[in-house]
């Protein structure tokens, strides 16, 4: 059935993402006067990839919980890593958010220029510039009220197990004065395991959002921040584990 499920989505990504993308350029043309942040377009992209890429088999089921908890207004979410179809997940929170990711899925045909187009932002991990690279382009966003979400463990392990997080979302917290949101995904390793490509014709995705960490209550040290944001993900997946 794996192998029939992988088929199946593949030939549904194929046929429908440069659907996507035509339908995404015209509406950045058409609302980029009045909507230069693109949320519309982002709107666009969140629907179509949760609604038909994310349940693209009728076996795979997914929760999304608190999405009320999300602020309105500028804010850092960070998200726990498991697997690439962690970044559809995310998609059904259908909150703005400009999204950090690296640099070499830009390269990526539809996909890559899907991105160029919602103004995400790249990062070269590993780089002397990293640091940089995520907090010039962050801080501008955060500055014209536009949410940032970020995986702070960088990548996912093979294991499953939170990795360290990294303490630059949380610098950027920090020196910006704004929320941080926690958001636990639990489920996709049972999707697709790392970067696939297999698919497993059943799937239990669970995305919850947890109340927001205001700036009052941060650690000053931006790396005692992420390790406290850590065990927060760790007691919360335990809970379910």
């Amino acid at each position: 059935m794996k192998y029939a499920v992988t088929l199946w989505f593949w030939v549904v990504f194929l046929l429908t993402a440069p659907v996507l993308f035509t339908l995404g350029a015209l509406l950045l043309i058409v609302t980029y006067p009045f909507d230069r942040d693109r949320r519309l377009l982002h709107s666009l992209v969140c629907r179509w990839c949760y609604g038909l890429w994310l349940h693209a088999s009728p076996g795979w089921r997914t929760r999304i919980e608190g999405r009320e908890l999300i602020p309105p207004g500028p804010c850092v979410m960070v998200v726990n890593h498991q697997s690439a179809a962690d970044i559809l997940a995310v998609m059904g929170l259908f909150r703005p958010y400009k999204f950090v990711a690296k640099a070499s899925l830009f390269s990526l045909p539809l996909v890559g220029w899907m991105m160029t187009l919602l103004a995400y932002v790249p990062i070269v991990r590993g780089s002397s510039t990293a640091m940089n690279q995520l907090l010039d382009p962050c801080r501008r966003w955060l500055r014209r009220g536009m949410p940032v979400l970020i995986f702070p463990e960088g990548t996912y392990s093979k294991g499953g197990q939170l990795l360290p997080f990294k303490r630059g979302a949380f610098q950027l917290a920090l020196e910006e004065h704004v929320p941080v949101v926690p958001v636990v995904v639990e489920g996709t390793p049972g999707l697709l395991d790392g970067d696939g490509p297999w698919m497993s014709p059943t799937a239990s995705i669970r995305v919850r959002v947890l109340p927001a960490l205001p700036p009052e209550s941060f650690s000053p040290d931006s790396q005692a921040l992420a390790t406290q944001v850590r065990a927060l993900f760790e007691q919360t997946l335990a809970k379910t584990g």
